[in-house]
């Protein structure tokens, strides 16, 4: 039997499960992974860059043109046109990251809910449980709407996500049914501490049956996303112009992977 806390730790992490993450886009892949330290707004008169720290600090493009830092970059007539291609490439890749990120936080909130539907004994407190995982699942939606869906992507818009609705979600639950568990330890009652575990195997097969095979569905959707972002790392390889000091913008970055960790780069100027 896959332990009880694992078993809900895996519900939650679809939730998690999304191709953005705290500080870029990135699609687990080994052979395919992107970073990004800014922050997106896509506006219709062209695509904003910003960020704190790092330069340049603001990048903005919009048909063929640049300003880099409020500075005008003369650029030839092949990065116009590669500007032009990078900025359309952005523009179709931020909704499709949205669509994604809506279709993890369904997925995660359904697994949720099989947790509260396989362990809330009484009517009350299944009711209670459900309205309020339904009220943290719109507002989830709603935090992905505003954010994504509006074409505006930030750094800590996932990481932000993940710690109020969804996290709060997970803490509730994990509350409820380790209340459960320690109080059916405490019993001495065995038949009690044998029932919690015929509940959690049930819960292992309804995460399996109901979640994986869409999981899985979404991974693939997401990896699907890996040509775009390798295609705006091939146009910012083949940039012709130059910043101030001397260096090639790059607005994401390939980061590379070992068997142990991640090996995090930043992108910038390089």
């Amino acid at each position: 039997m896959r332990p009880l806390i694992t078993t809900l730790a895996l519900a939650a992490s679809l939730a998690l499960g999304l191709p953005a993450q705290a500080g870029g886009v990135h699609l687990h892949d080994q052979r395919c992974s992107f970073g990004t330290d800014y922050d997106v707004q896509v506006q219709p008169g062209g695509i904003a860059f910003d960020r704190d720290d790092g330069t340049p600090g603001r990048v903005f493009m919009h048909d063929g043109t640049l300003r880099v830092d409020g500075r005008a970059v003369a650029v030839s007539a092949g990065d116009a046109v590669r500007l032009r291609e990078y900025e359309g490439q952005v523009r179709r890749l931020l909704p499709e990251v949205a669509a994604i990120a809506r279709e993890g936080v369904d997925i995660g909130f359904d697994a949720l809910t099989t947790v509260v539907a396989t362990f809330a004994d009484e009517p009350a407190e299944r009711s209670r449980l459900t309205e309020q995982l339904n009220t943290q699942h719109r507002q989830a939606l709603a935090s992905v709407d505003n954010g994504l869906g509006q074409g505006i992507w930030r750094k800590h818009s996932v990481e932000d996500l993940m710690d109020h609705q969804v996290g709060d979600a997970i803490s509730t639950l994990v509350g409820t049914v380790t209340a459960k568990a320690v109080k059916a330890a405490l019993s001495g009652d065995q038949s009690q501490v044998a029932a919690l575990e015929a509940r959690a195997d049930s819960l292992d097969k309804a995460i399996d049956r109901q979640v994986d095979a869409r999981a899985d569905k979404l991974g693939a959707r997401a990896d699907a996303l890996c040509p775009q972002l390798a295609r705006l790392d091939q146009l910012q390889q083949q940039f012709e112009f130059r910043l101030k000091d001397g260096s090639r913008l790059a607005l994401v970055d390939r980061q590379e992977h070992d068997n142990e960790a991640s090996a995090k780069t930043k992108p910038g100027a390089r």
